[in-house]
């Protein structure tokens, strides 16, 4: 973290890899925040499509409404990991959002909500919110994860109505996705930066999570805050990125480091998780996205 914290300050790092109009359309959602004081790091990992200029762009019309901005840019991608510790090290607030790209808030308040929960309680470590697919009906994506007792990752409500009774209440959770996750920054000096071992992607977030929870701390999901995420926008197209040998080498590294956590946790069995094809939207095909 950057120098001495801010009292009540949320930062929010996100990051930033060519995909230039869902970009755009992540940052100036942002700008309809409501909570501040506030801060946006966001981390360019050497985009050639035009973000650059936009995010200096950017920059200057956020601070003109009172927003902080941060631009770290790099002249390569230097993978998720690496990209989120820098955030992470240029924060200053004492809330830190990791946010991807592809998602887009949906209410105004939607910080003040994630960080009321936050500080609820001494024992909450980092909260989450509600995930869902940004074309009607607007299905769920992602309800905070369960992990198997043989370490199979699984999101849950994937592919169910966004007004499902079973994934609308608050609850604590095995594990969180970075899409965005708000954490105490008092958590992340105990917990230290993401493990680069987990670069340039896949499970670091997963990882992370069983490091907040190892140090005593709860992971709780908060269904009434609701962000739209496209799924796979970030990565996909990224050179030199085989996802699928990365999930296999990466989650293999996830097993081998905490299974004697997840298999003692009580979580549904593999058999039991589904995993649901669901057609990838693009932005240019969502007519009335907000």
């Amino acid at each position: 973290m950057a120098g001495a914290e801010i009292e009540s300050l949320i930062s929010i790092i996100v990051l930033s890899y060519n995909k230039l109009p869902y970009t755009r359309l992540c940052l100036d959602r942002l700008l309809t925040t409501s909570y501040r004081p506030l801060e946006i790091v966001v981390v360019d990992q050497g985009s050639q499509d035009g973000s650059v200029p936009y995010l200096k762009e950017f920059e200057l019309l956020a601070e003109q409404i009172g927003i902080k901005v941060t631009l770290l840019l790099n002249e390569e991608n230097l993978g998720a990991v690496t990209g989120r510790n820098q955030g992470m090290e240029a924060a200053s607030g004492d809330a830190v959002v990791f946010m991807d790209n592809d998602v887009a808030v949906l209410k105004k308040d939607w910080a003040d909500q994630l960080r009321e929960v936050l500080f609820s309680s001494s024992d909450v470590g980092s909260v989450s919110p509600k995930l869902i697919y940004p074309n009607p009906p607007h299905w769920i994506q992602y309800a905070g994860c369960d992990v198997s007792p043989e370490g199979k990752v699984n999101f849950r409500g994937r592919g169910e109505p966004r007004d499902d009774p079973r994934f609308n209440r608050r609850r604590q959770v095995q594990c969180f996705i970075s899409a965005c996750m708000m954490t105490k920054s008092s958590v992340i000096g105990e917990v230290g930066p993401m493990d680069e071992a987990f670069n340039p992607v896949e499970y670091e977030d997963t990882d992370y999570s069983y490091r907040i929870k190892d140090q005593g701390y709860q992971l709780v999901y908060v269904p009434e805050v609701e962000l739209y995420h496209f799924e796979n926008v970030t990565t996909e197209g990224s050179p030199r990125l085989n996802n699928t040998y990365l999930i296999v080498k990466h989650g293999m590294l996830f097993k081998k480091k905490w299974r004697h956590v997840f298999a003692k946790e009580g979580g549904p069995p593999a058999k039991s998780m589904v995993w649901k094809e669901i057609p990838q939207v693009d932005l240019n095909d969502v007519i009335d996205l907000i």
